[in-house]
């Protein structure tokens, strides 16, 4: 493994010069000088007030010689997690970031596994505010084929013929929200915006041949750290934010089937419930599914705990929970990662 990393070193070597963007070669000499320390278990964290409640825990105990590297913009935070080695770094918003971050603390950093936590909005029907999900599938909702007006179920989509594009996962058809208050007929009168096509994301997994094409959309989390998420069932989570506001009842943590991400913030509950009904999901976020589908290429161990913030558009008129509950279930999240 080492020797690997060495082999990765050198190679970006090649690519130091003066300028912002690269790696110096000192920066290189103290990633090797932390990779022989390792392995390290990989926690990625989408934004500050998710990752405090973890560096702020006594649980966490930071690298006195060496407590953090900057790399491209990035934190990479070292320390120690009750008996694990570990390695944090903040992604910062949407798959994008999540994605970037996530390859560089594998490119460059010897991880055998990755956890990833944060908060995200519930769709499931059965869990509430504060509950922590963990599910075995993530998949990234926000790669779509958008059909022309005029054509249906039906018509092969641009490109399908070549493999590009699917019908097979499933479409949202927009007429089937439309709010017509001119007429009682029940039919829905057709949308110009027609339908869209959710789509799997193109993989190049590491052991294949370079350029091998192949697609991924409910990707696993994986199957030993799913296991052991079953140990968390039971725990205490926080309930209350302060004296006078509390969740209706204890919060847990609860394995759930699917969860999804796109860099669409939803507070809708049509699509709320559509996501529901249609994908079976509970967790919705903005970073898990890139998170997912990096590990996946790299073959690298991956799982991801979402404490449930707010109800995705599915509760009250007036606002989203998530700007009262978010510190919460941070505060969940953290908690559960830590038993983990």
């Amino acid at each position: 493994m080492m020797r690997v990393f060495l082999i990765f070193g050198w190679f970006l070597c090649f690519l130091v010069n003066k300028g912002e963007g690269m790696i110096s070669k000192s920066l290189l000499k103290e990633i090797d000088s932390v990779n022989e320390g390792g392995p390290y278990i990989g926690i990625v964290v989408p934004n500050a007030f998710e990752m405090n409640p973890l560096l702020q825990s006594s649980s966490f105990v930071a690298n006195q010689k060496r407590p953090y590297l900057d790399v491209s913009g990035r934190r990479f935070r070292l320390g120690t997690l009750e008996d694990q080695k570990i390695i944090i770094v903040m992604t910062g918003l949407g798959m994008l970031n999540a994605g970037i971050t996530t390859q560089l603390l594998l490119s460059l950093f010897n991880v055998k596994g990755v956890l990833h936590f944060g908060i995200a909005g519930n769709a499931n029907t059965e869990l509430e505010v504060g509950d922590v999900a963990i599910p075995k599938f993530w998949a990234h909702m926000g790669l779509w084929s958008w059909q022309r007006y005029g054509e249906g179920p039906e018509s092969e989509l641009p490109l399908e013929s070549n493999g590009d594009y699917t019908r097979t996962i499933g479409y949202l058809k927009f007429s089937d929200y439309n709010n017509d208050t001119t007429t009682k007929e029940k039919r829905h009168k057709d949308n110009l915006l027609n339908r869209v096509w959710y789509q799997p994301e193109e993989v190049f997994p590491i052991d294949t041949y370079p350029e091998s094409r192949q697609h991924a959309f409910w990707v696993p989390v994986d199957k030993h750290y799913f296991s052991l998420s079953k140990q968390l069932e039971g725990m205490k989570l926080e309930k209350c934010i302060n004296a006078t506001t509390c969740l209706p009842r204890a919060p847990k943590v609860a394995r759930v089937e699917r969860g999804v991400s796109a860099n669409v913030f939803i507070d809708n509950g049509a699509y709320r419930k559509f996501l529901s009904t249609k994908f079976n999901v509970t967790p919705i976020d903005m970073e898990s599914a890139a998170v997912a589908l990096i590990c996946h290429q790299q073959k690298i161990p991956f799982i991801a705990i979402r404490a449930l913030s707010d109800l995705a558009g599915g509760g009250s008129a007036i606002s989203n929970e998530a700007s009262s509950f978010a510190p919460l279930a941070a505060q969940n999240a953290v908690a559960a990662l830590i038993k983990l």
